[in-house]
């Protein structure tokens, strides 16, 4: 009998056990976050997904232990790239990777976050602005303010020439037939080279021809990945700018819906993010220099500091026209002229 007894408080026991397990498992599996992360990129072979898509979705998977998962998803295969700002914004998608250049009408602010040209001589300057200097804290306020959203860069890097004719002064761009975009291709023009807009995949084939001199995209590594140097021997720097190209976005909503320890891990892996990928891409950019001079002949040039100040000087006007667009980038602009002030420049 008090075996029976015995035996039957055990089955209890072990029913109630698996009960308990189940139960934990089933709370642990409602528990578990899924978030849809569209971006502007349209391929997994771009560095951009492995080292900053990728790191981001894994780093928050692995602080989280799986109860946070991010999916990519690339261009145009859940949203266009050129509407992730809207679809973040209205809550469509809670997350997105996108680039300023495609919203600077909604966020003027995004026309310093894009680049100014000639804004700094090195990207640690760029760095130190950002991340030091409080411009990011004024870029994160006005999105959140005015759109809902949270802010983050995803890291500052350069815009650089690669040209099939040496480059030592600003008298050197005149009448230089150059592949650009933007900003960028409206101060190229100003001050005197012939700069015009050509899709990428024409680029190659237009300074084959002769029809360029020389083009833009990225800087090194965008240049070498194009095969530029196949027929450009010249790399110039300083840099045209040095901007956050790439950017992310959070709806507030869908952020503050998480659990607070989900919001912390998110934050602070977004925050951490922009000092290794700004230190990682200046390293790959060094080591993909070195390989086109060693394979493709290229040769470094290096613009004089007085050259550089005088193609500052010429990007003046166009500062100011971005200055007179909002107060937010008035303040933003004068920043930036007193951090070059600083490093000596703009006297």
């Amino acid at each position: 009998m008090k075996f029976k007894i015995v035996a039957l408080f055990g089955i209890c026991v072990l029913a109630l056990g698996l009960i308990v397990v189940m139960d934990a498992s089933q709370a642990q599996a409602k528990d578990v976050v899924t978030w849809r992360l569209p971006m502007h990129h349209t391929t997994i072979s771009s560095p951009v997904y492995e080292h900053s898509i990728m790191r981001i979705i894994n780093l928050v998977k692995e602080r989280s232990e799986g109860r946070f998962i991010i999916e990519p998803y690339l261009s145009g295969t859940l949203i266009p790239g050129t509407e992730i700002f809207n679809s973040v914004k209205r809550g469509m998608v809670p997350i997105g990777h996108t680039t300023p250049a495609y919203d600077m009408a909604q966020v003027p602010i995004f026309n310093i976050v894009a680049g100014l040209p000639m804004n700094f001589g090195d990207v640690w300057e760029a760095a130190y602005f950002f991340q030091w200097l409080g411009f990011e804290q004024m870029v994160r306020e006005e999105v959140l303010q005015k759109h809902g959203m949270l802010y983050y860069s995803d890291r500052v890097y350069t815009t650089e020439l690669s040209l099939k004719k040496p480059v030592g002064s600003i008298d050197d761009f005149k009448g230089l037939k150059l592949r650009s975009s933007g900003i960028l291709q409206k101060y190229l023009t100003s001050i005197g080279a012939a700069a015009s807009m050509i899709p990428g995949g024409d680029i190659y084939a237009a300074l084959a021809s002769g029809m360029m001199d020389g083009a833009h995209w990225g800087a090194v590594q965008g240049s070498y990945a194009m095969k530029f140097y196949e027929v450009n021997k010249y790399h110039l720097r300083p840099a045209l700018n040095v901007a956050a190209t790439d950017i992310w976005l959070i709806n507030k909503r869908a952020f503050d819906s998480l659990p607070e320890d989900l919001q912390d891990i998110l934050h602070t892996t977004l925050q951490e993010h922009f000092w290794p990928r700004t230190n990682q891409y200046m390293y790959q950019e060094e080591i993909m220099l070195q390989k086109a001079i060693k394979e493709n002949g290229v040769t470094l040039l290096t613009m004089p500091p007085e050259e550089f100040n005088k193609m500052q000087v010429a990007a003046m006007k166009i500062w100011d026209e971005v200055a007179a667009i909002s107060p937010e980038c008035a303040k933003a602009v004068e920043m930036l002229k007193d951090f070059n002030r600083s490093m000596g420049r703009m006297q």
